[in-house]
């Protein structure tokens, strides 16, 4: 109806730009959807609006572009200041939304695929002129659905939220190759009462990652990560996490439920990570029901990772972690237990794990976890914690008590 090609050859950004241009002027009479027929339809980024469902049907492929003149360029987020790759400008995802209400991205389980190789070789080789882009992003939006979708080789995250509140994305497959660099799946940032269900996402680097800000822009935007819901979700992250939160958590993590989730063959199970000059605090986070199997290190927290934006950073704005609850885990080939590094400047508070049996893949059990600057409890643990964790759940409650 809008001239589109589904060839896989012709370009058909300025279809799904007049198509979108066109649906805009039901928003008020009840909304519209795009729908997208069986077909490869190769595009350019281009915008969504409110009120819009856009339907991939069965079989249909939105395929993006692997000219970069194709993508628009547009400025940092505010909350971090530049690019995740570069200083300055960036690329805008394949499918945008800004300041939108009411999006539907769905389908009878079409496909869209970001082609990120180019992206990637780009980045290995240090030749990018703008930051990756992503493969879909909300910022600054409302009652946005992501669901019934697979989502292939994105150059950077798979769905950015930002600045957004009620995002739901369930029964979505994120696929990347294992060796693509810093490649994300899912990524909630500044984002509020987010719900992740029901899905399978395989990433390069992190599955699912939290996040809320870089450094001194994070802070003075000051928006947190926050209600947030993941459940009945099967994670790979190859060489990152299959779930983390940062290392940029400049506006605050707080308030998270991970449970029901299957993590193999991933760099490290659960990550939280942060530095100084972060600012910002990761606490009440509660993962439960987890099953691992072929993880390096179960649980990482670590006090000292990650870069800066630039050298506007506040040395001495340290991060808060505290009040993690890591309970009713199962583990199968693990190689590390845990790994807690706090620092002297900001130690690791209220650390509690139970019920947690871990079969580790060597024989050093005093190896199997290490810790340093972190305080918690702990109960029916194996392999057995450190001792910065093995304070008993009744001894460490009477404790925080009298404090």
């Amino acid at each position: 109806e809008f001239g589109a090609v589904g060839d896989g050859k012709t370009l058909n950004t300025l279809a799904f730009q007049n198509a979108v241009f066109y649906l805009k002027s039901f928003g008020d009479k009840g909304g519209a959807q795009l729908y997208v027929p069986p077909g490869r339809w190769l595009t350019g980024s281009f915008n969504l609006t409110s009120h819009l469902t856009l339907f991939l049907e069965k079989d249909a492929v939105i395929l993006a572009s692997q000219d970069p003149s194709h993508w628009e360029v547009v400025d940092p987020l505010p909350s971090y200041g530049r690019g995740i790759d570069l200083p300055g400008k960036r690329y805008m995802s394949l499918i945008n939304g800004y300041k939108l209400y009411d999006v539907v991205v769905t389908g009878d389980n079409g496909t869209i695929d970001g082609q990120g190789l180019l992206w990637w070789d780009r980045f290995n080789s240090h030749s990018l002129k703008y930051s990756r882009p992503h493969l879909v992003e909300f910022v600054s939006s409302k009652n946005v659905i992501v669901s019934n979708l697979t989502f292939l080789n994105a150059p950077a995250y798979t769905i950015h939220s930002v600045y957004c509140s009620h995002v739901y994305i369930h029964k979505v497959t994120a696929n990347t190759s294992p060796e693509s660099p810093y490649t994300i799946g899912i990524v909630p940032d500044s984002s509020d009462n987010v719900c992740i269900q029901d899905s399978s996402i395989n990433m390069g680097y992190d599955a699912i990652s939290l996040k809320s800000g870089w450094d001194e822009y994070g802070i003075s935007y000051s928006r947190p990560t926050a209600n947030v819901q993941i459940r009945n979700v099967d994670l790979r992250g190859a060489s990152g996490s299959s779930i983390s939160f940062g290392s940029e958590m400049s506006g605050g993590i707080s308030d998270v439920e991970v449970r029901d989730a299957r993590i193999h063959n991933s760099f490290s199970g659960i990550a939280l990570r942060t530095t100084k000059g972060r600012g910002g605090y990761m606490k009440e986070i509660d993962v439960s029901n987890i099953h691992m199997v072929n993880v390096g290190t179960a649980f990482l927290a670590n006090g000292s990772f990650g870069t800066h934006p630039d050298s506007g950073f506040d040395p001495n704005a340290y991060p808060l972690v505290s009040h993690i609850r890591l309970h009713d885990i199962v583990g199968e080939n693990i190689s590390v237990a845990g790994d807690f590094f706090g620092t002297k400047e900001f130690p690791f508070t209220s650390v509690l794990l139970s019920n947690i049996s871990l079969s580790m893949n060597n024989n050093d059990s005093d190896d199997s976890w290490r810790c340093s600057y972190v305080d918690g409890s702990s109960e029916s643990v194996v392999p057995e914690p450190c001792p910065e964790l093995k304070i008993s759940f009744e001894s460490f409650y009477g404790r925080a008590e009298a404090l």
